[in-house]
């Protein structure tokens, strides 16, 4: 990992996808995976200020459960510089919802991988994505290929924005050949929904070749960049600044990037 100094970043980037915790912290009974090492905050920070970011937005991993206390410290330390998006139950009620919102949270993430899929169109799933919408916080989902094709249609009819993880995750080597990676393309020109552009490692298909089927199909005002530091389950990643520079090749025109990287993050998260 290449060193970070101390100094105040002068740009208006922002990360908009990383994770931050303790080993030591108690794990969910249903975790997939422990991690092995801390992602501290003041690392991570550090890492911001020596690759020029001037902010970020700290999603909950998913092995925490719905225990979001330590990202919640986290953001009442910097709350002009940080954001989170949260995991939460069914059984969150709209105070607690609009709770985390005055604390800095943004929106309420879905981790479907290896999971089954939750009905958003049964009358128990839609009002969950009421009471996320109506407390401010958009929903942000983790899922991949073919999932989409049944997870889209109700999320779009719900009313609640829509942020979808790591380019929607297509399962595909050539990303034309996708289903599930079509609906996302085709879902990207809805005004409630935003992509990540982010963890192109944790996919086959080539990231580049993606980023400009969604730019094709609905520009750049609805695109995020995100580092997914500290690369959960990938150790071989190791490098910020590469990573982000990935992103000039998949949107190379600097006025789209400047939205990716900054104005579009701050209507989502800062407001």
């Amino acid at each position: 990992m290449p060193s970070a100094t101390r100094n105040a970043p002068t740009g208006d980037a922002v990360d908009c996808h990383s994770h931050v915790y303790l080993a030591t912290l108690p794990i969910a009974a249903d975790a997939r995976y422990r991690p092995g090492n801390d992602a501290k905050l003041a690392t991570f920070l550090a890492l911001l200020d020596g690759n020029d970011v001037a902010a970020a937005v700290l999603v909950q991993p998913s092995f925490l459960g719905t225990d979001n206390t330590f990202i919640l410290n986290a953001v009442a330390q910097h709350p002009d510089r940080l954001r989170a998006v949260a995991v939460v139950d069914r059984a969150a009620s709209a105070a607690d919802l609009t709770e985390l919102h005055a604390a800095g949270v943004r929106g309420i993430r879905f981790n479907l991988i290896g999971r089954p899929l939750p009905d958003f169109a049964a009358p128990d799933g839609r009002r969950h994505l009421r009471a996320i919408a109506d407390a401010g916080l958009h929903v942000e989902i983790h899922a991949e290929g073919a999932a989409w094709t049944t997870l889209l249609p109700p999320l779009l009819d719900s009313g609640a924005e829509v942020v979808i993880d790591h380019f929607g995750r297509p399962t595909a080597a050539d990303v034309a050949g996708c289903p599930g990676f079509a609906a996302v393309v085709a879902a990207a020109a809805h005004p409630r929904v935003w992509i990540k552009l982010s963890a192109p490692y944790r996919f086959p298909a080539d990231a580049t070749a993606a980023a400009r089927a969604i730019l094709a199909a609905a520009g750049p005002t609805r695109l995020l960049w995100g580092s997914d530091w500290p690369w959960t389950q990938h150790p071989e990643i190791t490098d910020y600044a590469a990573l982000r520079a990935r992103l000039d090749s998949w949107v190379p025109d600097p006025a789209d990037r400047h939205a990716v990287l900054a104005a579009n993050p701050r209507r989502l998260y800062w407001r």
